[in-house]
């Protein structure tokens, strides 16, 4: 096995069998370097918390094998229009007056027409002078919508690349890996933070979670936030439909959240879709190896989500407590780190 040595701060040039290294550490051995390198950057007590809303819900022209927005498929979405901006800032008041430092605005299209700009500009404008950071993911966006999005006062926007580049094919036919990696290079040129992660237990190998992770690591600069989706499979889905996608092991999820920690070291490693089905044991341990940011209130975009009261429980019993966000951070130079997918964004 490859030597693992210590883990520098930061690196843009990982090689795929490093990263399966660290994958293959005893259990504990992971966590323990994880969490270290964790308190090298993070209060270890603080866990960041957002609120995700569904903007704009189905109707989505893509095949993502994994979601119950795309319109081809049967799952009992229906299909609705943009949200009016003030029904928006209402539930953003809401998010804000439960805990969280951020909202993420999602909507289901592949990419915004021009048109839609300037409604989710208005949105965005309000959310941020509710003293909230804002987060939005819309599908792919040319550089001038980036722009215009910065402009509005975005601070995050989510594009995840959802799995590795070998794997990706088998999940998505309707928009090529360079699509993602396109959009991210608009919005970081446009001066945004990225949200930008994937969803582990869709078939894929250890192998391949090792070169999602990989990728990430290797963009030109790490996501200020990783959302780590673990799949909701949701009937009428045709990954719900093969019957062959068993729930990933829940070590094997640690093992990938520690993994995250460790190589991008200073973003902010969410737990997002899946976690509904988390034992809170499960969840502990994810904090521990490093987790440091939630998606909180009962939904995320289509799919269930702990409610604000069992989260509010859970963070008495483990002794954490909400992020908050500081006057300097919530600026447009931020340096916190969000999306996920339709399995959260």
């Amino acid at each position: 096995m490859p030597d693992v040595g210590p883990v520098p701060a930061l690196r843009h040039d990982w090689n795929q069998s490093e990263v399966e290294a660290l994958f293959a550490l005893p259990f504990t051995e992971l966590v323990q370097r994880a969490a270290t390198a964790h308190r090298e950057h993070f209060d270890p007590a603080e866990v960041q918390i957002s609120t995700l809303l569904s903007v704009k819900t189905g109707g989505c022209p893509e095949d993502c094998g994994y979601c119950p927005q795309a319109q081809r498929y049967h799952t009992g979405v229906e299909a609705t229009k943009l949200m009016d901006a003030d029904d928006v800032l209402e539930r953003a008041r809401a998010a804000k007056a439960a805990g969280a430092s951020r909202f993420c605005m999602g909507a289901a299209w592949r990419s915004p027409k021009d048109r839609d700009i300037p409604k989710v500009a208005e949105m965005i404008r309000g959310v941020k002078a509710l003293g909230l950071e804002t987060c939005a993911t819309l599908g792919m966006l040319s550089a001038p919508q980036a722009d215009a999005l910065k402009d509005a006062g975005l601070d995050y926007y989510n594009h995840n690349l959802d799995t590795a580049p070998d794997f990706y094919g088998d999940v998505i036919t309707t928009r090529d890996y360079q699509d993602r990696l396109d959009t991210l290079t608009h919005v970081r040129d446009a001066g945004m933070k990225t949200c930008c992660g994937g969803i582990v237990g869709m078939g894929e190998s250890r192998a391949q979670r090792a070169g999602l992770l990989r990728t990430l690591a290797n963009l030109p600069a790490h996501p200020d936030s990783v959302p780590i989706n673990r799949l909701v499979q949701v009937a009428g889905t045709p990954l719900a439909a093969r019957n062959t996608v068993a729930e990933l092991d829940s070590f094997e999820f640690v093992r990938t959240i520690a993994v995250a920690r460790i190589i991008m070291p200073k973003s902010m490693v969410r737990l997002s879709a899946g976690r509904e089905t988390m034992s809170d044991e499960l969840q502990a341990l994810c904090f521990l190896a490093g987790a440091n940011s939630i998606f909180h209130g009962e939904k995320l975009l289509t799919t269930g989500n702990p409610d604000v009261d069992h989260d509010a429980k859970l963070f008495e019993r483990l002794g954490l407590r909400p992020m908050q966000l500081t006057e300097a951070s919530s600026c447009s130079d931020t340096v916190h780190a969000d999306i996920t997918v339709q399995n959260a964004a």
